[in-house]
């Protein structure tokens, strides 16, 4: 009785094998009973044996599954006339034949190099699909490898500064290798780049073309084919001309002739590479995209950070309340304030504007309120001034280019005495039955100016009055028309909220500018803070 064969089809054509003897072995290795090079074919893919008569197959934990009648399996009895694929794509395909099947021969099929390319190119759009630039490089590897039988395969993308990185390189049976593997000239690969011509070398050791290649055939390597990847775009205007831009080289060598140098396998690589470079534009895309996600990510937890630091928008004593809102006009931002627990019966406060926006600006404000919380326990026996003093050689000492503060640091006592210090900061407002006043002395920004000095000055506050700080981010804030909303809108939103609590106060200032901005782009932060005194607390 003759052994069972397998029928077996792939992208180089079909023919029959017999199961001589089991375990038969089925993959990609060279020791395997069956080899077969297709890519989604794993170097231990399956194993046909006999049991009792019965011949099962069973799959060797595959990457890509073995499927038979188009049904994943792990071990299957199989009868004649099972179709049994290897991979998702069915890039290899077994048919069991029994021991009596008569099936003649099946020659190799005249159209095996249109069917093979075709395959190739259907199994790199679905891992371009997939847009992972690891899966995409070994893919289009694999599958070169195998249209031309080269012994080496490289892939080299096109650095940020315009010139060629390795990037990955594979062998026989998909093993990699690594840029020192890669010890040959790179004359090719760089003409290549810089035509966007594909270069092809029959014969190294021919007088013709040997000079400048002698580390390559010191290698024993023959023939050289290269490949350029490019992206083209095509544009909607039909006199305009099409974008193109270079990603990199296929460069594929070997110490035998093989296909790889025949016209067809170049005309093949051309396509392979064209469909390559769509496949690793989609993958940079898609790292691009989650990498966006990570920073936005990133970008919320800051945020939420920096909220947390700020203190309980609204707070008070017996004899004042305050309120403060801070939007950034990004996900974080540089404006901050505060007003910290104090062991007097005194109300300290802050707000500050840093220089410029983002993270930058929020890691140098979250560090002016650490900055601010321990001075403010310790020297505000001294006055405000001291306490701003202390805060610009700190910055100055850390020597952060570019980047300063505006603040505002203001102490209030139960009998509406108001001991501030103004660094470089928007003039706030008094507001009350005696009219409108501005806090305006103090001194320069800080971080600036070493040696700068700062002075103090002491207002009173009556019963009923109210200051309102902000951030250059409200007076600055522009409509459609570009046009500023402006202190004079500003003062006119504090004094119809008229007497109103420190969170009223707060809530009309940033609805004007609301209404105000309609909707447009803002280039700084909006902060608000807001103080009612509402006069002595009355002595039991």
């Amino acid at each position: 009785m003759s052994s069972p064969r397998l029928q077996v089809r792939d992208v180089f054509g079909s023919w029959n094998v017999d199961i001589v003897a089991t375990p038969f072995t089925i993959g990609r290795r060279d020791t395997k009973s069956l080899r077969l090079g297709a890519i989604e074919v794993s170097r231990d893919h399956a194993e046909i044996i006999e049991r009792d008569g019965r011949y099962l197959i069973r799959d060797l934990q595959s990457r890509y599954g073995t499927f038979v009648a188009g049904e994943p399996i792990t071990e299957c009895e199989l009868r004649e006339g099972d179709e049994i694929r290897l991979g998702r794509a069915g890039g290899s395909t077994l048919v069991f034949l029994g021991a009596d099947d008569s099936t003649a021969e099946i020659s190799a099929n005249p159209r095996a190099s249109l069917n093979q390319i075709t395959d190739l190119l259907e199994r790199l759009r679905r891992v371009g699909a997939g847009r992972i630039l690891q899966d995409v490089l070994a893919l289009l590897l694999d599958a070169a490898l195998e249209l031309t039988k080269a012994d080496r395969g490289f892939v080299m993308l096109a650095a940020a500064d315009g010139r060629l990185e390795f990037r990955m390189g594979r062998g026989p049976a998909g093993h990699s290798l690594s840029d020192a593997t890669f010890a040959t000239s790179r004359q090719v690969p760089n003409d290549v780049f810089q035509t966007g011509e594909t270069r092809v070398l029959q014969d190294l050791f021919d007088d013709s073309v040997r000079d400048g290649h002698e580390t390559t055939r010191g290698l024993g390597i023959r023939h050289i084919i290269c490949v350029p990847l490019h992206l083209v775009r095509f544009v909607d205007a039909a006199e305009a001309a099409p974008e193109e831009r270079r990603l990199g080289v296929l460069y594929l060598d070997g110490q035998e002739r093989g296909s790889l140098v025949s016209s067809v396998t170049r005309s093949a690589l051309e396509t392979l590479a064209a469909e390559a470079s769509l496949a690793l534009e989609n993958a940079r895309l898609y790292r691009d995209q989650l990498e966006k996600v990570r920073l936005d990510q990133e970008l919320r937890v800051a945020a939420e950070i920096q909220q947390a630091l700020l203190p309980h928008a609204t707070t008070g004593l017996s004899f004042l309340d305050a309120a403060a809102a801070s939007k950034p006009c990004r996900s974080i931002g540089g404006d901050f304030f505060d007003y910290p627990r104090q062991a007097s019966p005194s109300f300290v406060f802050t707000l500050g504007d840093v220089a410029g926006k983002g993270p930058p600006a929020a890691l140098m404000s979250a560090m002016l309120q650490g900055m601010f919380a321990l001075v403010s326990r310790s020297q505000f026996t001294e006055g405000p001034a001291s306490v701003v003093t202390t805060i610009n050689q700190a910055l100055l000492q850390h020597s952060i280019e570019a980047r300063f503060v505006t603040l505002f640091l203001g102490v209030i006592s139960g009998d509406g005495h108001v001991i501030y210090c103004n660094a470089g900061h928007c003039p706030p407002f008094v507001v009350g039955a005696a009219g409108v006043r501005r806090l305006e002395a103090g001194g320069v920004v800080c971080g600036m100016f070493d040696g700068a000095r700062y002075e103090q000055q002491t207002v009173r506050l009556d019963p009923g009055d109210a200051i309102v700080i902000y951030s250059d981010g409200v007076s600055d804030a522009v409509d459609p028309a570009d046009q500023e909303f402006g202190e004079a809108r500003l003062l006119a939103a504090i004094q119809q909220a008229g007497t109103g609590s420190a969170q009223t106060l707060v809530d009309a200032v940033i609805d004007a500018v609301q209404r105000h901005t309609a909707g447009a782009v803002q280039n700084d932060d909006v902060t608000v803070m807001a103080i009612r005194y509402r006069g002595a607390p009355s002595i039991a």
